[in-house]
């Protein structure tokens, strides 16, 4: 038995199929949607004197307590070169005040601030 040749039928060449084009799983311009998830947008960034001011707004008595603190350290090392013992100690235990208070004052701005409804 000889093999015969099979011969198929011409066919006009087709240009070859073009697959339609593929979707991009993700949008590198755009962050991930991801499902139950909503993230904060972003706020401005603030310079340090802005970010300053808002903080000195939200809670005035802590930059107040830090101010009173380095005056009366200053005052008190200034009393102390000059030999003025007495002094010197009565200005060291209004610095221990001032660090109390400026304690206090950044324990009740963190609560009034957690305390604080969400806008």
């Amino acid at each position: 038995m000889a093999a015969a040749a099979v011969s198929t039928p011409a066919a006009p060449e087709q240009p070859p199929k073009v697959a339609p084009p593929a979707t991009v799983p993700f949008d590198f311009s755009q962050p991930p949607v991801i499902e139950g998830f909503n993230p904060l947008q972003k706020i401005k960034d603030e310079t340090f004197k802005e970010k300053f001011l808002r903080k000195t707004k939200e809670n005035p008595f802590v930059p107040l307590g830090c101010l009173g603190t380095a005056g009366a350290l200053m005052y008190g090392l200034r009393a102390f070169h000059q030999g003025k013992t007495r002094q010197s100690q009565m200005l060291m235990r209004g610095r221990i005040f001032a660090q109390g208070f400026t304690v206090v004052a950044i324990i009740v701005g963190v609560f009034t601030t957690t305390l604080k409804p969400k806008q």
